[in-house]
């Protein structure tokens, strides 16, 4: 009785798990280019200390469509800048956090960071 009264009785959502691959090294980004020439591959920079870096993941992760042919590479900034720094010199996009990279044929052909990331609509470059 009590559970209904106070909202006890909902069933806790099932947790959306997207295929991430943690892009942890410099090298992995000449892997990220070369596979582009066949398959969009897609880069989340996140801010593990950034509440609102972490809003924009779950918003992310929640509406995206696991039916995309895409690669998604997970980079935590924080503990790979270097990487993080290498992106940006490699694809020629300045850095910002959260940010999304779309890279085909080995360009980056959409980027976008705070809430203009889920504004994107990935369908377009796969």
């Amino acid at each position: 009785m009590f559970g209904k009264l106070f909202g006890n009785n909902k069933i806790p959502k099932e947790e959306k798990v997207l295929p991430w691959q943690n892009l942890t090294t410099i090298k992995q980004l000449d892997d990220i280019e070369l596979s582009s020439k066949g398959k969009t591959q897609v880069i989340f920079k996140h801010s593990t200390r950034c509440g609102i870096s972490r809003m924009v993941l779950n918003q992310f992760t929640e509406a995206y469509d696991l039916d995309l042919n895409a690669d998604l590479y997970y980079l935590d900034l924080l503990n790979y800048r270097d990487v993080s720094n290498e992106v940006g010199y490699k694809f020629q996009v300045m850095h910002q956090s959260p940010q999304l990279l779309i890279i085909k044929n080995g360009l980056v052909v959409a980027h976008a960071s705070h809430g203009e990331i889920n504004d994107l609509d990935l369908s377009k470059f796969v």
